[in-house]
C-alpha cells in the first residue's frame, strides 16, 4: 500500500469549519460528509469490525470539540489524532468483551486476500494496528506518529517493528 498524502484543506472546507464553528448547522452536515469518508479510512483498519462505531464516537467528538479547533487548516491532523485514539479506545472495549478466537491462521494462497489480510490485523493489538495504519498507510515519519499516539518516537519504532514483524509471522505461517 502506498501512503496518503497529507491532504490540504481548500477554501470551501476551511469556511465549512468556521462556520460549523459559528453553529451553522448546514454548514455542520456539510463537513459530515467531508470528513466522514476521511475518518472511516483511519478507524477501519484500527478498530477492525468495530470501525463503524469508532467513526461514529470519533465523528461525535469532532462535532463536540470543534469550536476548540484554532486553525481550520490543520483539521484534517486533528481529527486524525481523534480518530486514532477512538480507534484504539473502541478495539479495546471490544477485545475485553469478545474473546479472540486464534484457532486457525489464513492459508497461504487464499483467494479472499482481503479477508486474509483483515484476519492477520485481528491479531494484532489496536496500538500495534494503530502505528502500523500511521506509518504504512498514512505515510507518517515516527515523530508525528508519536504525537499522535502520545507516545516516544522509540515507543512508535518499537511498536512498528513488532506489529511488522508479528503480521509477518502470522502470514506466512
Amino acid at each position: 500500500m502506498r501512503p496518503v498524502p497529507e491532504e490540504q484543506p481548500d477554501d470551501r472546507t476551511v469556511r465549512l469549519v468556521r462556520a460549523a464553528q459559528r453553529g451553522d448547522t448546514l454548514a455542520m452536515a456539510e463537513l459530515l460528509d467531508v470528513l466522514a469518508p476521511y475518518v472511516g479510512r483511519v478507524c477501519a483498519p484500527i478498530a477492525l469490525s468495530h470501525g463503524a462505531d469508532a467513526a461514529q464516537e470519533t465523528l461525535v467528538a469532532v462535532f463536540k470539540s470543534l469550536r476548540t479547533l484554532r486553525d481550520p487548516a490543520a483539521l484534517r491532523g486533528w481529527v486524525r489524532a481523534i480518530a486514532v485514539r477512538e480507534a484504539i479506545r473502541t478495539a479495546h472495549r471490544a477485545a475485553r468483551t469478545v474473546p479472540a478466537d486464534l484457532s486457525a491462521l489464513p492459508a497461504r494462497g487464499d483467494p479472499q486476500l482481503s479477508a486474509d489480510i483483515r484476519d492477520v490485523l485481528d491479531r494484532l493489538s489496536p496500538e500495534h494496528r494503530a502505528v502500523l495504519m500511521l506509518r504504512d498507510v498514512e505515510g507518517l515519519d515516527e515523530r508525528t506518529a508519536a504525537a499522535l499516539l502520545g507516545v516516544r518516537t522509540g515507543t512508535v519504532k518499537s511498536r512498528l517493528h513488532r506489529a511488522r514483524d508479528t503480521f509477518r509471522k502470522a502470514w506466512t505461517s
